[in-house]
């Protein structure tokens, strides 16, 4: 059974930075792509990063493009967010997915993602 656990969510002032981790397992993830959406209240889930299994090929919403870093450790299955300069716009829960699809359009629309973890809250403040 595949799990997908993030960690590192909490409350953070505007300006500042939080690093996310998701852990992923229950399966072999070689050629997967590892990626984050987020879900402010109100509001319908967006994309925000994605990276390929060899990390050549990231793609980013344009909201966090300059301030967030995606990555992954392939070895411990885990992806990471580096967000930095933080907004209050940025409040949401975010959540990792992973999926064997490569199309940036796919995952900008959040099209098929086959796994998703339970979200971790990022609450940053004014």
């Amino acid at each position: 059974q595949v799990q997908l656990v993030e960690s590192g969510g909490g409350l953070v002032q505007a300006g500042g930075s939080l690093r996310l981790s998701c852990a992923a397992s229950g399966r072999a993830f070689s050629a997967y792509v590892m990626g984050w959406f987020r879900q402010a209240p109100g509001k319908e889930r967006e994309f925000v990063a994605a990276i390929s299994w060899s990390g050549l090929t990231i793609f980013y919403a344009d909201s966090v493009k300059g301030r967030f870093t995606i990555s992954r450790d392939n070895g411990k299955n885990t992806v990471y967010l580096q967000m930095n300069s933080l907004k209050p716009e940025d409040t949401a829960v975010y959540y990792c997915a992973v999926d064997q699809s490569f199309s940036e359009s796919n995952w900008r629309r959040a099209n098929g993602i086959e796994y998703w973890g339970k979200g971790t809250l990022v609450n940053v403040s004014s």
